[in-house]
């Protein structure tokens, strides 16, 4: 076998135990493929979650306006105060005509 020869053989040697990792591998393509269906399956729960999340902040904040709409009503039609305020009130000047 010329020298030449032998070259060629060992370089398709070679590539064929590259493909052979690549094909079958721990590291090669099946591996790729069941990392990329992993990576869409936690895009898709975290998608899932982010719009559980966006409910859960709009329904916190409708409550909070709610229950600011309450609070506003009972100091204005009920005189409500909180423990630590304290309530002045100014009567309203009367016109004389």
């Amino acid at each position: 076998m010329s020298h030449g020869r032998v070259i060629t053989v060992l370089l398709l040697a070679l590539l064929g135990l590259v493909h052979a990792e690549l094909w079958f591998g721990n590291s090669g393509t099946p591996r790729v493929r069941e990392l990329s269906a992993q990576v869409a399956d936690q895009q898709a729960r975290n998608a899932a979650a982010r719009v559980h999340n966006d409910q859960l902040q709009a329904e916190l904040k409708d409550l909070k306006e709610g229950l600011e709409i309450i609070e506003e009503s009972a100091r204005f039609e009920l005189g409500m105060v909180k423990p630590d305020e304290i309530l002045v009130q100014y009567p309203q000047a009367t016109r004389a005509n």
